[in-house]
């Protein structure tokens, strides 16, 4: 999939010894967008920015060592004739030996000679280190605009790993000028080298550059063209990662120095087998236990107790991903934990303050948002005609954002009419569910509308749920609402000669929140890739129900 960016120039820092102008140069293809500031809290926001770098250059996969060139050369040893070979070595030392001392001589006389050498060498290394370093940046970040705040969003390389820094405006004094909107921003290896510079004691100006909109196309020199050619892959695991934020989990709250100290611990100890997970002992009234695996090295987080109704134990993978909080530890006040369940994604979210980072974490390092999802089949999936979706999201995007609730009330819509519409347009890269306000937000993920069809409705499990549905395959045996609002669903699916007994739970917003098939698919994955296609079958019959009902 290719995207195609057009800037004006580069984005840029620069100023005097006590002012700072950092100036991004938006996408100019884009619907105009723009802020003009002052930062109020420099220092806070310069180290969430940083963090913010360190999600985008994330790639934790391992990468095996290519061997081909010492099997080139292991097979060239068997054609040398090591008596000639040894002769020559002796020939070669008597004069290499010669020309050594000769060398010295030569150093020592003419060392000035030799110094631009190294100084040349010096800034060649430099030059390949930052060359390199610039191919990891594989998306510029994404910046969206919005009347109680501006936020960052960013995706690592390896699909692993999802980064969101927001911004209230309370971070800012002196905002003159914005307009509402996304776009995206030209971000370089040399701008992050820029943001460490920012200081408390300087006067920094954050804008997104507003004139870029006014330059006519007769300058076209002055423009900076960008096309990056992106597997769909990396595009459908961003659309994964709202929607696993707008699931049920299980949260509390960390202090700073809880989560050092499991820093700290990474970075002392190496794991060199297996098991490397990290659990969550949560029990209520009693401090947060980790334990780190495998050697089962016990944290109790004493500052951290957990406030939840019942006890429970979750292991997560890719720990060493948590790193990249590192830098946040010393100006975030808590870190709030989300956690979806037993090797299924988390979400790490710091409060600093008036502004928010947002870490979200696939199951493991080599299970990305894009494979391990699915997770859009476990949000709410009520039908929705096209006319009603339309009036939910004109209806957000005139407020920015909104709860669901609001939405309702104010469309007079059912709830869970709302949330399917929500939901639909979150996975049309057009919405985004915001963790730290529990709101939905208008985002346009990119100019023009993401294909779909490659996006999200490739899901073979979703099909066949389709098919089994047209031929009349499922039945549901038991439909049960507790006091608390929770469905439980229980029917049969047949498919090949055998029939399949799917069980699911869902809550009162529609969303998935626990399940069982007796399949050989959800034996072996359980939810951890998102649910089979008999338990999918088993809510569509629901759902086509209660609309013919």
């Amino acid at each position: 999939m290719e995207f195609n960016y057009s800037y004006n120039g580069n984005s840029r820092i620069g100023g005097t010894g006590d002012n700072t102008n950092m100036s991004f140069s938006p996408d100019l293809t884009r619907s105009p967008t723009f802020f003009r500031g002052d930062l109020r809290q420099n220092v806070n926001f310069r180290e969430a920015i940083s963090a913010l770098h360190d999600v985008v250059v994330s790639d934790l996969r391992f990468k095996p060592k290519d061997k081909t060139a010492y099997k080139e050369w292991a097979a060239q040893q068997h054609e040398i004739d090591w008596q000639l070979v040894a002769a020559q070595q002796q020939k070669a030392a008597a004069k290499l030996k010669e020309l050594y001392t000769e060398l010295q001589e030569l150093n020592r006389r003419s060392f000035d000679r030799t110094a631009p050498f190294y100084v040349a060498q010096q800034k060649y290394f430099q030059h390949l280190y930052k060359r390199d370093y610039d191919a990891w940046f594989v998306l510029d970040p994404v910046i969206t605009v919005h009347p109680d705040e501006v936020f960052f969003e960013c995706f690592s390389q390896d699909e692993s790993s999802y980064g969101r820094l927001s911004a209230s405006y309370e971070v800012f004094q002196n905002v003159n000028e914005f307009e509402c909107g996304t776009t995206n921003i030209d971000y370089s290896e040399a701008l992050y080298g820029e943001f460490q510079k920012i200081r408390s004691y300087k006067t920094t100006q954050f804008q997104v550059d507003p004139s870029g909109f006014e330059v006519k196309t007769t300058g076209e020199s002055d423009y900076k063209e960008v096309k990056i050619d992106l597997p769909d892959s990396w595009v459908r695991g961003f659309l994964q990662v709202s929607s696993a934020m707008s699931l049920p989990a299980i949260t509390f709250d960390l202090h700073p120095m809880d989560l050092y100290n499991l820093c700290f611990v990474l970075r002392r100890r190496k794991e060199k087998k297996g098991p490397r997970s990290l659990r969550y002992v949560l029990v209520p009234g009693e401090p947060v236990k980790m334990i780190l695996e495998p050697w089962n090295q016990e944290i109790v987080c004493s500052r951290s107790p957990y406030t939840g109704p019942t006890p429970t134990e979750i292991r997560v993978w890719g720990r060493r991903r948590l790193l990249i909080l590192e830098r946040l530890i010393p100006v975030a006040k808590s870190f709030k934990v989300h956690l979806l369940g037993n090797g299924l994604p988390s979400f790490y979210v710091a409060d600093l303050n008036d502004m928010a980072f947002t870490l979200g974490l696939s199951g493991w390092t080599a299970n990305d948002w894009s494979r391990a999802g699915n997770f859009d089949l476990m949000a709410p999936r009520s039908d929705v005609d096209t006319v009603t979706k339309q009036r939910v999201f004109e209806a957000l995007k005139t407020t920015w954002y909104a709860k669901p609730d609001e939405l309702a009330k104010s469309l007079k819509l059912d709830r869970s009419i709302v949330l399917g519409a929500l939901s639909a347009y979150t996975q049309a890269g057009s919405a985004i569910y915001d963790l730290n306000k529990n709101v939905y937000r208008a985002r346009e993920l990119s100019r023009d509308p993401l294909p779909l069809d490659a996006l999200r409705f490739s899901n073979d499990r979703e099909a066949s749920a389709t098919r089994f549905l047209d031929g009349n395959a499922v039945t549901i045996s038991t439909s049960l609402m507790d006091s608390n609002g929770i469905l439980q669903l229980e029917g049969t699916v047949r498919h090949s000669n055998h029939t399949y007994e799917p069980k699911l739970k869902i809550d009162g917003d529609d969303r998935i929140i626990q399940a069982e098939c007796n399949c050989n698919w959800h034996q072996q994955n359980k939810l951890f890739k998102g649910p089979c296609e008999h338990i999918l079958a088993l809510r569509m019959k629901r759902s086509r129900v209660l609309i013919n009902a």
